[in-house]
């Protein structure tokens, strides 16, 4: 039986959701059209709702390397506010595992 997110209980699991927030940036890092933040809002909003943990996963550009310029850390404050939850930041994905673990129901990384 194939389950979809309309049927699915998101209540008490972690859910990791790629998103496309590749939005574009002005020179003082402000996003100039979060039209891709705003068409993923009512997954990710579904999930947060029904009690479930939101992992989000995602880039900016397209870096050589790591380079703050590219930094999602940019866009943190319009996706919180968008999402109506702070969403917490992962400073290294590589080395986030303890800090999805450490989600509770209704958060956000």
């Amino acid at each position: 039986m194939q389950q979809h997110i309309d049927s699915y209980n998101f209540k008490g699991k972690k859910a990791i959701v790629r998103v496309d927030f590749n939005v574009p940036l002005n020179e003082k890092f402000e996003i100039t059209d979060d039209t891709r933040i705003r068409a993923a809002l009512p997954t990710l909003k579904k999930v947060l709702s029904e009690g479930g943990s939101l992992i989000i996963m995602s880039h900016l550009g397209r870096p050589k390397g790591v380079d703050a310029k590219f930094s999602l850390k940019h866009i943190l404050a319009h996706v919180s506010g968008k999402l109506g939850v702070d969403v917490q930041f992962a400073e290294d994905c590589q080395k986030a595992a303890a800090q999805a673990a450490a989600l509770k129901p209704g958060e956000a990384l």
